[in-house]
């Protein structure tokens, strides 16, 4: 063969290797041109730039809820982590993650967790601990494995002289038509109320009832019950005498039909510094995806959540973390996990965005601003209610207008736009009720906004994201940014729909930013929080599929990305906090050394994050006046306590440029904490000033102000006595 005969037909072999493995090549090339771009200094200063988290892999959960805690630290807990076996073997998990300390063998720790909190509620307190109340009593069993008729039953005691009588699981109970069930879960139920008449020597008797899930005895359809009548009475077996009589149970139809998850009552508090769970007092109802909201006296509003028989429950309750016990509160029916948020005028808002469960019926589900100090569970004529009424739903709920595709409101995100004292919330992205709906979207790139100061507050449609997603991920920037990222634009990423999406959004100019995309799609079960050096945490992602046919079940995905902004990648130094109070009442002042006093353009407040299934009511960024001086600055707070729920927060202060400086953490204290302080934390004597006032630094003080000539007050709005619609008008 000659040389150039041979030269040819090498030519032709590696052609058509390089035909052949064209597309592979071509996709490397574009994945290390990919690499290279997004990690270009220039990029990061316009995009931002994402990591991945290092976690080892006894530490890996499936990361269900996370929250910041004042010692700088993030508690992941995953509970079973939707994981049926992991719950029937009574695994279940929390991770404690300390940012502060990369790579360090104390990195990361494991919590003893005493119960299932997977799918719970929870909530900072006012003194640092985490509430989390709820989570997993039984797992759902979809209609194709459902082998026994079920349903809810009320066991009733109409015997006021009766001690509480316990039943366990397995009690038999016998319908009209002779079917037999038992029952699945311990139960108390205590005796019978007497309620005065106003005739002497006369009272009524009101029979105690108790919540519990039966399920019929024998397999298939022998354990299928009918109640036409709405209810039907069963006899509880093994009774006799008086106890026969007195108690039973009422339920409705049994039937083969998918059976909810069921909530459970547990309440524990989460100790930052001991970091271990403590039993407090259990709810009266059990709970699976309730929303939990601090009022401004430190207590907790409790809403909605799947009960101890998998329906919605509407009797909310109200935590006192003083006396760690529970009281009802008003009566009011929400979905699921309802993006709840406390107004400056102490009100409730209800943003329309809802995670998990309906109901479709628009009518059952308003946005709203939620009077509960004024809901005194007025009783009004309902159909279906017990003796024929119900308490009134719209006594002290006044319905906001104006979103658009109100059918689109599950899954998707609520932010109290920064600074709060402007009291707009935002909802961006979401799906219809469940998997699908006919005639609907799978997901919108919706946004929409509403100002609550107004006399008659309306929603109005903002820019849409740039894509649309279910799932997306809001969380607040120091420098009054909003960050959303992540979604997928059908269930739980079907269809491999996940979005590999990241956008800042800016109030001052209504308008989203590209970001830099993340390298993991997150949907279900996803979580993204503010860390107190600016960056945020992503995690979480419950795919209901593995592969984009549906032939493959899906895994959770346990990978954690860190996103930082592109304020850390500007070139600018980050201020900092040198010293300063830890502790301050509201209305007062407090100083802070810092050597970039001048640098420093605007002052925030931010609460820390508390969030699941991308719900997180507790994120609030607000606003603070202050003073330059000579060492440093003098913080204003706001002396409203709804405006600034009492509890720790990072202080941030932040450049012109929007670079913050790393969190200092304060503990910002109210009136109900004992014993009163003067500004400066010592014990007030009597007839010094009360609480609430605001008396200037000695002049001896570190941190006395410069002569106005060189440190001009940087003004900012300190936060509005309630607003045109306080008092309940609206």
């Amino acid at each position: 063969m000659s040389r150039l005969r041979k030269h040819l037909v090498g030519v032709a072999v590696v052609t058509a290797v390089l035909a052949i493995n064209l597309p592979a090549v071509a996709g490397f090339a574009t994945e290390k041109w990919r690499d290279y771009s997004i990690n270009r200094d220039d990029y990061k200063a316009t995009h931002g730039h994402w990591t991945f988290l290092d976690v080892p892999e006894k530490f890996k959960v499936n990361a269900i809820h996370a929250a910041l805690l004042h010692t700088g630290k993030v508690l992941i807990v995953a509970g079973s982590g939707n994981n049926a076996a992991n719950f029937d073997k009574g695994t279940f998990k929390t991770v404690l993650w300390d940012p502060a300390k990369p790579g360090r063998p104390d990195e990361f720790k494991l919590i003893d967790t005493p119960v299932d909190f997977f799918c719970a509620g929870h909530v900072v307190l006012p003194d640092g601990k985490l509430l989390i109340a709820g989570g997993t009593g039984r797992f759902e069993v979809l209609k194709a494995k459902v082998k026994r008729a079920a349903g809810a039953l009320v066991i009733k005691n109409e015997d006021p002289d009766a001690k509480p009588r316990e039943f366990h699981p397995g009690t038999l109970l016998t319908a009209p038509g002779g079917q037999v069930y038992r029952t699945l879960a311990h139960v108390s139920v205590p005796p019978a109320r007497k309620a005065e008449t106003g005739v002497p020597g006369k009272v009524r008797i009101r029979p105690s009832q108790t919540k519990v899930f039966a399920e019929a005895v024998t397999e298939g359809s022998a354990g299928l019950l009918t109640a036409a009548a709405g209810s039907v009475k069963f006899e509880i077996q093994g009774l006799k005498g008086r106890e026969k009589r007195d108690l039973y149970a009422m339920g409705g139809s049994m039937t083969l039909d998918k059976q909810d998850f069921q909530g459970i009552r547990d309440a524990y508090e989460f100790d930052p510094v001991t970091e271990r769970y403590t039993k407090v007092q259990d709810m009266a109802e059990g709970r699976w995806y309730p929303t939990m909201t601090g009022l401004p006296d430190g207590r907790v509003m409790t809403v909605s959540g799947l009960d101890v028989v998998g329906q919605i429950t509407r009797d909310n309750e109200i935590y006192d973390p003083r006396t760690k016990t529970w009281r009802p509160g008003p009566k009011r029916f929400f979905p699921t996990y309802p993006a709840l948020f406390l107004l400056e005028d102490d009100t409730l808002f209800f943003s329309g965005m809802s995670a998990g469960y309906g109901p479709g019926q628009l009518a059952l589900r308003p946005p709203g601003i939620w009077d509960y100090r004024r809901d005194t569970d007025r009783p009004v004529k309902t159909a279906g209610g017990v003796g024929g009424v119900a308490p009134d739903e719209m006594e002290a709920f006044t319905p906001v207008p104006g979103l658009p595709q109100p059918e689109l409101n599950e899954t998707g995100a609520s932010v109290l736009l920064p600074p709060a004292q402007d009291q707009r919330v935002m909802v961006m992205g979401g799906g219809p009720v469940g998997e699908r709906q006919p005639g609907l979207p799978n997901a919108t790139a919706r946004t929409a906004i509403v100002d609550l100061t107004e006399a008659s507050p309306r929603y109005v449609r903002g820019p849409d994201l740039s894509d649309p997603v279910r799932y997306p991920n809001a969380v607040l920037l120091p420098d009054d940014t909003v960050f959303s990222f992540n979604g997928s634009s059908d269930y739980r990423g079907r269809g491999a729909s996940d979005v590999l999406r990241a956008e800042v959004y800016r109030p001052e100019s209504n308008s989203f930013h590209e970001a830099a995309a993340p390298a993991v799609g997150r949907n279900y079960h996803a979580e993204g929080l503010l860390l107190p050096d600016g960056r945020v945490l992503g995690m979480g992602s419950d795919p209901l599929f593995g592969d984009k046919a549906g032939s493959l079940p899906g895994t959770f995905d346990q990978r954690i990305e860190i996103y930082t902004p592109t304020y850390l990648h500007n070139g600018e130094k980050a201020p900092v906090f040198t010293g300063g109070r830890e502790s301050v009442f509201l209305g007062r002042r407090a100083g802070f050394q810092t050597p970039d006093a001048a640098r420093i353009h605007h002052v925030r407040l931010m609460r820390p994050s508390a969030v699941t299934h991308v719900t997180d009511v507790e994120q609030r960024s607000i606003r603070l006046d202050f003073t330059r001086v000579k060492t440093g600055i003098i913080a204003e707070i706001p002396s409203n306590p709804a405006l600034v729920p009492p509890g720790w927060y990072m202080l941030f202060g932040v450049t012109e440029r929007g670079t913050p400086s790393p969190a200092r953490w304060v503990h910002i204290r109210g009136e109900a904490d004992t014993p009163p302080s003067d500004p400066r934390g010592v014990r007030r004597a009597p007839g010094t000033s009360p609480p609430g006032t605001r008396p200037s630094p000695p002049s001896t003080s570190p941190l006395s102000p410069t002569p106005p000539s060189t440190s001009p007050p940087t003004s900012a709005s300190q936060g509005h006595a309630p607003g045109p619609h306080a008092g309940g008008t609206r």
